[in-house]
């Protein structure tokens, strides 16, 4: 009598194989599925000349070191050294304020406010050691008013200002403290956070920062300066930086691939809206002291253009986000059922990245308000109405430099889940990719839909004189045809 037992299938059908696969890949993300060799030679076809041409674009615009210049004494632009405050005594403010133009007694304009309150109450005098450079253990006196915003304390590292054409008593001045170790220390926290966390991934998320950080100052901030196009710079080192930053973190392969992609189309898109609409809008690019004292000293510099450089480089770090997630998700959903097809792949994607569509979106716009906050309190301050605020070119350059890349955002989830719904669909792994065809070694190939696999020992074959075959239903009951 047969057994009316189903035997042990070792890994299932196709489907349950993969949804075991799929909940091993919630847990820890491995390397991606191998791809056939056709679909690897076409992401290679579209990829490496893209490569090269950021390799070319690297070696034509290179700059050959930040060309030199007068200082003017302005701002950043002075020459500046390391000093150590030696000691803070409390002296009356009419002493050491005595060659201050008297007050008048009028405290209705901040001027006159200032006259009377530097006749009034405890200045600190410090005196202050210069550390490095060639006046190291000279010596100075800094007079900090009461009212003053920082105040300095004994063995304060500080940094102090240079003006060789200045007076003797005069070429020395504090102009900020010493923040070397406290951001080093938090460095290290997040260095450390990141390592523990991530594990190898993090190490490698840390030297993809450290490369991006080496392409930044070696080579977009040098050319820029040098007079090479900033939209022309910033977009072959935003590429340069996408192509580090993904492949060292992600791995070559092509789920990564598919990101690069869908990272480029966004940028591309991105580049175009903020141009059109740079120009729309009239907007310069030069608005606050920093950037008019860049265009003071280096003319050549397309100010708008830089404005638009700032918005590419801006985009590039939520754009890698969104692109890698959306890729992953597409292959994910893929492997746990791989009968799904290109549209249904898009449909379940899609609704993975409105989630994200709406907290990215909301992170970059808190993120740019919470940089202009002092801008917008200032216009709260004054009154001013919601359409006065975003007229003035400030605000409006944050309101362009927003939407545009959040346009860039929200557009490359539907690009990206789109080009890795079609990727990995055309997929069909065979020998050449390393597959056995028969599935033994390797995965079980999926069963088809709608069919059954056989099953030995349900049906015995009727021999001369024997009775029909008994078949077995659900159940364990038998039933004899008819």
């Amino acid at each position: 009598m047969t057994s009316t037992q189903q035997p042990h299938e070792p890994h299932g059908d196709g489907r349950a194989h993969a949804h075991d696969q799929a909940h091993g890949h919630a847990h820890a993300h491995g390397p991606a599925a191998p791809v056939s060799r056709h679909l690897r030679k076409v992401i290679a076809a579209v990829l490496i000349p893209f490569a090269t041409a950021v390799a070319v674009g690297l070696l034509v615009l290179w700059p050959g070191g930040t060309p030199a210049h007068e200082r003017t004494g302005v701002g950043f632009d002075r020459q500046t050294e390391q000093g150590r405050v030696v000691s803070v005594e409390r002296v009356d403010c009419r002493d050491v304020n005595a060659g201050q133009v008297p007050p008048t007694g009028d405290t209705s304009t901040p001027q006159g406010r200032e006259a009377v309150n530097a006749r009034r109450g405890q200045c600190a005098k410090a005196t202050v050691e210069v550390t490095t450079g060639q006046d190291k253990g000279r010596r100075f006196t800094e007079i900090v008013q009461p009212d003053a915003p920082r105040q300095l304390h004994e063995d304060q590292g500080v940094v102090v200002a240079y003006a060789p054409d200045a007076p003797r008593d005069l070429q020395y001045s504090v102009t900020d403290v010493n923040r070397k170790l406290p951001i080093t220390v938090l460095a290290g926290i997040f260095a450390l956070a990141v390592v523990v966390v991530g594990r190898m991934r993090g190490v490698m998320a840390l030297i993809a920062l450290a490369a991006s950080f080496l392409v930044l100052t070696l080579f977009i901030l040098p050319a820029i300066i040098q007079g090479s196009n900033p939209l022309l710079v910033a977009v072959v080192g935003s590429s340069a930086i996408m192509l580090i930053a993904l492949y060292l973190c992600h791995g070559l392969s092509a789920r990564t691939s598919v990101a690069v992609l869908g990272t480029l189309v966004s940028l591309l898109l991105i580049g175009v809206l903020g141009s059109f609409f740079i120009g729309w809008a009239s907007l310069s690019g030069n608005t606050d002291d920093n950037t008019g004292l860049i265009h003071g000293l280096y003319p050549q510099i397309d100010m708008s253009g830089l404005l638009l450089a700032g918005i590419i480089i801006g985009s590039l770090g939520v754009l890698d986000d969104v692109t890698v997630t959306q890729t992953s998700a597409v292959w994910e959903l893929h492997q746990a059922d791989p009968t799904m097809g290109p549209r249904r792949l898009y449909r379940s994607a899609i609704r993975i990245g409105r989630d994200h569509i709406a907290s990215v979106v909301n992170t970059l716009v808190l993120a740019y308000a919470g940089a202009a906050l002092p801008l917008l309190l200032l216009f709260s301050i004054a009154q001013s109405s919601v359409g006065t605020v975003a007229n003035s070119e400030l605000v409006a350059e944050e309101i362009v430099r927003t939407l545009v890349g959040s346009i860039g955002l929200v557009a490359s989830v539907p690009i990206t889940t789109g080009l890795a719904a079609l990727v990995v669909s055309a997929d069909r792994p065979g020998p050449e990719a390393g597959e056995d065809p028969s599935g033994a070694g390797g995965r079980p190939p999926a069963r088809a839909e709608g069919k059954r696999p056989a099953r030995s020992g349900l049906m015995r074959p009727a021999g001369a004189g024997e009775k029909r075959p008994v078949r077995y239903g659900g159940g364990g009951r038998r039933r004899r045809a008819k």
